[in-house]
């Protein structure tokens, strides 16, 4: 408290902040050039002010990098390696001096990505895969997003794909055909106003099949077996869920506010519309027949049409089941 004589008017005393520093991140590719740490102190006399960075007193005579604005501090042209660290204000008078509390002083960046190429991911139609974001260096907080096939249409989550905020990672509870391509993860630092993009991820699918492929041009194929394999009904395609997306050890939030805590499972997601079987075809496909194009076997078939009360077929794994001799 300020000390007052009878007549209400202010006595001599010591500084009393009016006014501290406060913590402040600045964006490299901020528009303003300047950073500034406020301090304002009473006192009679009127204080005069000084600053420390990280506990050394700062020249304030370097006139074109540092400047008090009252009992503010202006820095000039922040340079990250120069000016990161912890301050603190000093307002003296003849009855003493006081010390704010400390305010750090944070730089938002955030760096390119290493461009090197990175490895294709296979996975077998069905399954479900993960594919890595691996954010550069940085500091802010980042938000995500993935590309597919350098379309500027940015990937949606839905009830297959989620994207982690925690991570950047991006998983896909079950691959389908059309999900193959080239992924790309997006970084976006909201605090630096920067954005960058990674390498491309190539995510293809793995077949198990044998090869139609002729090696030798005088290979003579005597026999082809066909053999049939319904995907329908949990017999292939269709793998058990896999918590991916883990919990962090302790989470922390004002009263009042909102939490979002992610989990993602890899596998089929099931509804409660489909938990019913019924009797699977018994017909194999129909009027199966193949070419030999460009030294390549083509098998083309009819697919098998479901009767009532049977089970759709969603696809057939062909064998190749040949013997060949050399003519």
């Amino acid at each position: 408290m300020l000390a007052m004589n009878l007549e209400g008017e202010e006595t001599p005393h010591g500084p009393v902040f009016i006014q501290e520093p406060y913590d402040i991140t600045y964006s490299m590719g901020s528009v303003n050039p300047e950073i500034l740490l406020n301090c304002t102190a009473k006192g009679d006399p009127l204080p005069d002010y000084r600053w420390k960075q990280n506990g050394t007193d700062i020249d304030l005579t370097m006139s074109y990098h540092y400047r008090l604005v009252g009992g503010s501090l202006a820095i000039n042209n922040p340079h990250k390696k120069q000016d990161i660290g912890t301050y603190q204000c000093l307002a003296t008078n003849s009855f003493g001096t006081i010390l704010s509390r400390k305010a750090k002083v944070r730089f938002a960046y955030l760096e390119n990505f290493e461009m090197k190429t990175r490895s294709t991911v296979s996975v077998r139609e069905g399954q479900g895969v993960v594919l890595l974001c691996g954010p550069p260096p940085h500091y802010g907080g980042l938000s995500y997003a993935w590309i597919f096939n350098n379309n500027t249409l940015y990937v949606q989550e839905d009830s297959r794909r989620f994207v982690s905020q925690e991570t950047g990672n991006l998983y896909i509870a079950k691959v389908e055909p059309w999900d193959v391509g080239n992924y790309t993860c997006v970084v976006t630092n909201s605090k630096a106003e920067q954005s960058t993009q990674g390498p491309p991820t190539p995510l293809t699918l793995r077949s198990d099949e044998l090869p139609g492929i002729l090696r030798s041009g005088n290979l003579v194929i005597n026999v082809i077996g066909i053999a049939y394999e319904q995907l329908s009904g949990g017999v292939m395609g269709e793998y058990e869920p896999k918590i991916e997306a883990r919990f962090p050890k302790a989470t922390y939030a004002a009263k009042g506010s909102s939490v979002k805590l992610e989990c993602f499972a890899l596998g089929k997601l099931f509804t409660s519309d489909v938990h019913k079987y019924v009797d699977s075809p018994s017909q194999p496909p129909a009027n199966i027949a193949w070419k030999l194009t460009n030294s390549k076997i083509c098998l083309n078939w009819e697919h098998v049409k479901t009767m009532e009360n049977e089970s759709e077929v969603l696809g057939y794994k062909g064998r190749n089941i040949a013997k060949a001799h050399s003519g």
